[in-house]
């Protein structure tokens, strides 16, 4: 069963944040957290606020043992975007575009592969 939370209209460019999802897409729910913490990114910070809101959604609405989860996907799609007008010289004026994102973090109960040594 895969439990999923999601954040929206986030006001960090989906391309900062598609950096910091792939960091932990596939991996241990523990093994994540680790690794979002040690990450020196803004996306970061948010992106394990809802990989946490997952979580409790695994183990509140469908009784997931949180040991065994795994982060089977996380997306990161493109939300509205708000177009600023930025003054220039000579009268001129330049765009300025600030995107949003659409945060996406499924969480999976599945068991731990062995490592062969």
């Amino acid at each position: 069963m895969k439990a999923r939370a999601t954040a929206k209209y986030i006001l960090i460019s989906p391309y900062k944040a598609r950096l910091v999802a792939d960091l932990i897409r596939g991996r241990k729910v523990s093994e994540a957290i680790n690794i979002l913490d040690a990450t020196p990114k803004k996306a970061s910070r948010l992106i394990k606020k809802v990989l946490l809101s997952a979580v409790a959604n695994a183990e509140n609405n469908y009784g997931l043992d949180v040991d065994k989860l795994f982060v089977t996907g996380a997306y990161i799609n493109e939300g509205p975007v708000l177009k600023r007008v930025w003054p220039r010289a000579w009268g001129r004026a330049s765009r300025i575009l600030r995107r949003m994102s659409h945060i996406t973090i499924e969480v999976e109960e599945k068991e731990e592969k062995r490592k062969r040594r």
